[in-house]
């Protein structure tokens, strides 16, 4: 397993490690903001409405546990509480007690929210397309795509305790 690149001082990183983390990070907020207010404009949904409809909608049947769905959004359980309350009030979705554990909570996906999420995809990803894609050659796509596999793959070793770091995973 070949060593990562070299550190500087006691373990931090680089100038050059530090610019391509402030680079990743400044880019990626630019880009979810620009997403985020395309879709509320073309829409009238929020960022957040479309990735909860979006995840029951990938669903089986449509529903989720609430501790599944916080998964899946990546949000804390208190989050997507008061997201699944706004979204119920409008009836994009429904919660209900779970029948098959009578402890957790289910949240079902409702037709008039199948329809609003049918309705958001189109411009949505054309705006992906515009903001993201067309911004990058068939090559910087396939660095792309390999070094977010990386980073996730990276992730999961530490989550899973791993703690090691082999960057050319």
């Amino acid at each position: 397993m070949a060593d990562p690149a070299p550190r500087g001082r006691a373990g931090r990183p680089t100038a050059t490690e530090l610019e391509a983390w402030r680079l990743f990070i400044e880019t990626s907020i630019a880009v979810k903001a620009r997403i985020d207010r395309a879709i509320q404009t073309d829409s009238g949904l929020s960022a957040g409405d479309y990735a909860v409809l979006l995840a029951l909608a990938e669903a089986d049947d449509r529903w989720l546990r609430t501790t599944e769905l916080a998964t899946t959004v990546f949000w804390e359980r208190s989050r997507l509480s008061h997201q699944i309350t706004r979204m119920c009030a409008r009836g994009l979705v429904r919660r209900e007690p779970s029948v098959r554990d009578q402890r957790g909570t289910e949240v079902h996906l409702t037709p008039e929210g199948l329809a609003a999420l049918r309705a958001a995809s189109g411009p949505h990803l054309r705006t992906v397309k515009e903001v993201f894609v067309d911004a990058l050659d068939a090559d910087r796509q396939a660095e792309v795509a390999a070094a977010m596999r990386t980073l996730a793959a990276h992730l999961e070793r530490l989550d899973a305790g791993d703690g090691a770091a082999d960057a050319g995973a």
